[in-house]
């Protein structure tokens, strides 16, 4: 596990430069979160902060390497607008709110089922004072309004129980049909841990809207635990017009794919209008690593 974070951590696109520095960083963080049992704002951007704790990837991530996952989260930061609305479906600590509404002032709605972690999402929601811009809900999404138990104790991979799973707690669960009603948004955010095909089951209207330009969804194989062919995902994107791309956030380039790769991918519907956005995007400073995409 560490040998594999340390590998991830040198070879990030935002650490070329600075391979050397920012294995440092990661020995600093372990030692500071040793000594310190308090959590420590870190600027995220040049106009957001993140909060971290001991042991959430989900934040740290984003101090080791600038942004975490950084063809989606500079995806997010070239393409969205102020005026956007924008759906993040498994929120966590809010790395993707936190992105698009510190940084970008974009309206949010952030969907977190586990309460702790409901917790440390509206924590990081304060310290950017961004409650005039992001509403957060202390739910799951599916298929239908009912209520599912959740394991609680994974972290980042927390997701539905399945049978003989333990440490699970019940959540309130509805569609995203109905939390979004008749709003639109430009971009939504998908990660539920195999729990995708359901979180589309209930989202027919949102798929139809045309106004929704883009999804970034996770397809890593995980849907197997509910017995779902995530190939079947691609085909029900793919019937309402959108496409699976790779974006490249030092040049601006996205890059159609022929299937969904391994882990996030991002559909999109209007290329054109798409590529438009983010060729004309404004700069982006990321704070830890002190670079501009």
């Amino acid at each position: 596990m560490l040998s594999n974070t340390l590998k991830y951590i040198y070879n990030h696109p935002l650490n070329a430069n600075g391979k050397v520095t920012s294995l440092i960083r990661f020995v600093k963080w372990q030692l500071n979160c040793r000594l310190n049992k308090f959590p420590i704002v870190y600027g995220f951007t040049e106009n957001s902060k993140l909060i971290m704790w001991k042991g959430l990837t989900g934040a740290t991530g984003n101090l080791y390497c600038g942004l975490m996952e950084y063809h989606d989260m500079g995806f997010l930061l070239h393409f969205l607008r102020e005026e956007d609305l924008f759906i993040d479906i498994g929120a966590n600590v809010g790395a993707y709110t936190v992105l698009a509404s510190g940084e970008i002032k974009s309206r949010t709605i952030a969907v977190e089922p586990l309460p702790d972690t409901y917790a440390n999402l509206n924590e990081n929601v304060s310290i950017n004072q961004m409650w005039d811009r992001v509403e957060t809900l202390n739910i799951g999404l599916g298929s239908a309004k009912s209520t599912l138990k959740f394991t609680k104790s994974l972290d980042t991979v927390n997701h539905v129980a399945v049978e003989g799973e333990k440490d699970v707690l019940e959540v309130d669960v509805d569609t995203l049909d109905n939390v979004l009603g008749t709003k639109s948004p430009a971009l939504i955010k998908i990660d539920v841990e195999g729990f995708e095909t359901e979180v589309l089951n209930g989202a027919s209207n949102t798929l139809k809207n045309k106004e929704l330009k883009a999804i970034i969804i996770e397809l890593n194989g995980s849907g197997d635990r509910y017995g779902y062919d995530e190939s079947a995902i691609h085909q029900i994107l793919v019937d309402h017009g959108f496409n699976p791309y790779h974006y490249e956030p030092s040049t601006k380039t996205l890059t159609k794919l022929p299937l969904f790769g391994d882990n996030n991918t991002i559909y999109i519907r209007d290329i054109d209008y798409v590529s438009n956005r983010v060729q004309h995007a404004r700069k982006i400073k990321i704070g830890s690593v002190n670079q501009y995409i």
